[in-house]
């Protein structure tokens, strides 16, 4: 099987300019993403995210190990590769401030080797897509930063490549835009079959774009699965604690030291803790520690969880998820 990106073993280290202390920002990392798969790409600041994706946009030149796509390698293959990839970069560092929105999308095809006549009928038809048509004639530098980010989304589309890369696409937008972007995400992976993958810390755009997600944490991949797996596996290990009183400040700070808790005091003189476990045994502790500090347990249920509880565990759990669906 050709996979629409193929990443082998990829590594890469700095060097400090003071110290020269050699710092692994990516270490041995290997995924493979299928055509038409959407991906969420995630990982804590200063994870090893950032340098793993320009290494798959041909930015920066691995220490060692490869990145194919669609079967070329962006090493020895680059300009072939680089025919398949569209990336929408954040902070819309790919689009020329100082031409309007239509002027933009001339220009990124002309790039392409696509003439204005060929491409006259596509801009139109993403301008009223993407609700840009009243704006066409706008310079870029005037427009809000969500109407920037879809005329950087518009560019990606027009290039009709296979693959898309898009980096936090919806950072630093309002609610409504963050909102329309996801729902044009969705579209697009549905009506166009494309190949994308999505860097994000917006947790709604993994649970309600992505298929599958892959976190990196300290330069490696840490859970490999589909959303769905990894929030049905977590929802089984979430608790929510009715108590009788209320935790002291050294067990709420042991506790948020070992778990991802939520911790709401009523007005009652109960307490509700919401707690999320890696391990069965876990529970044992926690009503041990309970015990300890003689607060009533008064009930124990069940909760389900969203994804951004997920992303949480496995980064601060530290343990390995692998794929339960084979490739």
């Amino acid at each position: 099987m050709t996979f629409a990106v193929e990443v082998k073993d990829l590594k890469k280290s700095y060097k400090k300019r003071k110290t020269k202390e050699k710092i692994e920002a990516v270490k041995g990392i290997s995924f493979q993403v299928k055509k038409g798969e959407v991906v969420g790409l995630l990982g804590p600041n200063g994870a090893g995210k950032t340098t793993l994706i320009k290494m798959m946009c041909g930015l920066l030149i691995p220490d060692s190990g490869s990145c194919f796509v669609n079967g070329y390698d962006m090493k020895n293959q680059r300009l072939k590769a680089l025919e398949h990839i569209s990336v929408v970069l954040e902070g819309n560092r790919n689009l020329y401030w100082r031409l309007t929105v239509r002027e933009n999308l001339e220009y990124f095809a002309g790039n392409r080797g696509f003439s204005r006549n060929e491409v006259s009928n596509k801009i139109n038809e993403l301008l009223e897509r993407l609700n840009l048509k009243e704006k066409e004639n706008e310079m870029v530098n005037t427009l809000s930063r969500g109407m920037q980010q879809k005329t950087s989304i518009a560019v990606a589309l027009l290039s009709n490549t296979d693959v898309i890369y898009l980096d936090e696409p919806t950072l630093g937008l309002d609610i409504e835009t963050s909102y329309e972007i996801r729902k044009l995400l969705k579209s697009i992976a549905v009506q166009e079959e494309k190949t994308i993958i999505i860097s994000t810390h917006d947790m709604p755009v993994v649970q309600e774009v992505c298929d599958r997600v892959i976190i990196v944490n300290h330069g490696q991949i840490v859970a490999d699965d589909r959303v769905h797996n990894l929030l049905q596996l977590f929802e089984s290990k979430a608790y929510s604690f009715t108590l009788n009183g209320h935790l002291s400040s050294e067990s709420i700070n042991y506790l948020s030291r070992r778990y991802v808790v939520n911790i709401r005091n009523e007005n009652n003189g109960k307490t509700i803790l919401d707690v999320n476990i890696l391990k069965g045994e876990d529970l044992y502790e926690i009503i041990d520690l309970l015990k300890a500090n003689q607060v009533l347990i008064e009930k124990i249920d069940r909760t389900t969880v969203d994804f951004e509880e997920v992303f949480m565990k496995i980064v601060k759990g530290g343990e390995r998820f692998e794929m339960v669906e084979s490739l």
